[in-house]
């Protein structure tokens, strides 16, 4: 997604679907559409969601922020003139990351074209989305991105086909939905300068859907959304055990679609369940972090367990671009951002031992202890936290938090080092380390290490009259675990963006070559590893360097992760950070 800063335009959302035979309850038209023999979804009804009749309507909408927008510092470098040695390298980079592209592009359009995504090692394709063409959908702005617009107007000739009025789902994941659809609709709406509105249109018709989602008492949406029970007017309740991710990422694209429609109850919708957030901010279990789960219902936040990895990530990566999207306006989200980051500095980052000694940070999993009332910090690392060097970047420099640069760079260098770590040279999905002691004293000790792997490891019928030391060698060799690993929990590597995207950001804020670097020998090693006949496929282990093609592409490939790489080595001012809100 990509929209413009400080304006009245941006963006994301997603796609949900709706059909039903009974309308009494809700007010919906219906228009019956043909079904070809044989087909999958059930469903033959087309619904007109701007007819659903609100079971908890709201009284009084919260308005957008009006004003002159605030001056929020610069975030990019001044970069000046590149020398041409620089120049025909960073050129010849920029054309593999575009060659994979279109190689993964036009073979998704050849054996998968308008469905979800395509199976990269067998030409299959997988309707993992609702049958919504999430692949299509999520990749429209790359398009524009690269440059190729001859691509994407012949993509956006298919647009029509794509019909969120029905899902052969039985639940939507609204979070999904959003991010894949009502994001890729947005995004490339705004980097296109409006030019084309159908893209608004189609994104206001999933938005439609969306919204009703939040209809329920408390208007904290159903985040696992049973789309036809809404239709048939049943009454709707948020959940009892909620992802804080799923719930408090949707203010982004909601807000956008405001903004593009001047229709202020999208952005309604997902202010009151930022000012849930707000409330609760300081009341939990580590004061300034939100739990990975809550209860919405009953807007209860009293779990214990906090990371800024899966199940809790984008809400956190929401607030600075969401401060962002208004223009600065709105002060709560610099508060709400300021809050989180200080209670993760001092909870979840941490410095990992590791040889050489490399002065790096990893942000971890911090679970509040009952019985003896203190916080214990779990020194795991995921993929999915790659996200926070490049936000905690991108807040220090729009808030004027100068320190903390030093810190986005520490946290984007230990996903470099996880990278560089492994013999395939990618990084897995989660893994755990030896923590330091001291942040600023942390001297590599093998025998320090092997303790940590004996304490971390199971014993086995083979270990249990071993020796620590002997139980350390043992799992090192059966395990394939590098100097500094106690254990990799998920060995896997899913194409994710997350860590090219921070590096992407930190080489746009410092202008630093090193990490350009530091991205081509990522983007050379997933080539090496994951690539297929046809295009690119999640693998099952970034320990071996055979590693197994499971024959999975997320749409996330083409429309994140290509993208941050082909940024990466574009001239800075391509989607400039200090224009788009990425």
């Amino acid at each position: 997604m990509h929209f413009p800063r400080r304006s009245s335009s941006l963006l994301i959302i997603s796609a949900a679907a709706v059909l039903i035979i009974f309308f009494k309850f809700t007010g919906l038209t219906n228009e019956y559409a043909p079904v070809k023999l044989g087909a999958s979804r059930l469903d033959t009804v087309v619904l007109d969601w701007r007819k659903y009749k609100q079971g908890y309507p709201v009284s009084s909408i919260i308005p957008l922020p009006t004003g002159l927008p605030a001056a929020i510092p610069k975030i990019q470098y001044e970069f000046g003139p590149e020398k041409q040695q620089a120049r025909l390298r960073r050129l010849d980079r920029l054309d593999a990351v575009k060659e994979s592209f279109l190689r993964a592009w036009g073979s998704y359009n050849d054996h998968a074209y308008m469905q979800d995504e395509l199976a990269p090692v067998t030409g299959e394709y997988v309707q993992s989305f609702g049958g919504w063409a999430a692949t299509y959908v999520d990749t429209l702005d790359t398009l524009l991105v690269m440059g190729l617009e001859t691509e994407f107007e012949s993509a956006l000739q298919e647009l029509g086909k794509v019909d969120f009025t029905t899902s052969n789902l039985n639940i939507v994941n609204v979070f999904e939905s959003n991010i894949r659809f009502l994001g890729g609709l947005l995004g490339a709406y705004d980097l296109s300068n409006g030019k084309y509105p159908a893209l608004l249109e189609k994104a206001t018709q999933l938005g439609e859907i969306l919204y009703c989602a939040f209809d329920t008492p408390d208007r904290m949406p159903v985040t696992r959304w049973d789309w036809r029970a809404a239709a048939l007017g049943v009454p709707q309740i948020a959940g009892d055990m909620v992802l804080v991710a799923e719930i408090g990422s949707l203010s982004i694209e909601f807000t956008r679609l405001s903004q593009l429609t001047g229709d202020s109850k999208y952005y309604d919708a997902v202010q009151r369940v930022s000012d849930v957030f707000e409330s609760a901010q300081h009341t939990t279990k580590i004061p300034g972090l939100w739990p990975v789960v809550m209860n919405a219902k009953s807007r209860n936040f009293d779990y214990t367990g906090f990371t800024l990895g899966g199940m809790a990530d984008s809400l956190y990566e929401y607030l600075p671009k969401q401060y962002m999207m208004l223009g600065g306006l709105e002060q709560q989200y610099r508060k709400l951002y300021e809050g989180a980051v200080d209670a993760a500095k001092e909870h979840l980052f941490y410095r990992p031992m590791a040889p050489k000694d490399p002065d790096i940070l990893l942000s971890g999993y911090a679970e509040f202890t009952d019985k003896i009332r203190t916080i214990m910090l779990d020194p795991e690392g995921q993929h999915l936290t790659c996200f926070v060097g490049g936000m905690v970047g991108i807040g220090a420099k729009i808030f004027e938090r100068p320190r903390d640069l030093a810190v986005a760079r520490k946290l984007v260098d230990g996903c470099i080092w996880a990278y560089d770590s492994m013999v395939t040279g990618i990084m897995p999905e989660k893994f755990h380390t030896v923590l330091c002691k001291e942040a600023t004293n942390c001297t590599w000790d093998e025998q320090q290490w092997h303790k940590a792997i004996a304490l971390r490891q199971k014993d086995t019928k083979e270990t249990t009259a071993m020796t620590t030391e002997e139980r350390a060698q043992y799992f090192i060799k059966h395990n394939r675990l590098p100097p500094g690993y106690t254990d990799i929990d998920d060995r896997r590597y899913m194409l994710r963006p997350e860590a090219i995207e921070s590096i992407f950001i930190m080489y746009r804020i410092t202008g630093d070559p090193a990490l350009q670097d530091a991205a081509w020998r990522m983007f050379t090693s997933i080539e090496k590893y994951t690539k297929t006949e046809l295009a690119n496929s999640a693998i099952n282990d970034v320990t071996v360097e055979a590693p197994w093609k499971d024959n999975r592409m997320e749409s996330f490939w083409l429309a994140e992760t290509l993208k941050y790489f082909y940024l990466i080595f574009s001239e800075p001012n391509v989607v400039s950070l200090d224009e788009y809100v990425l």
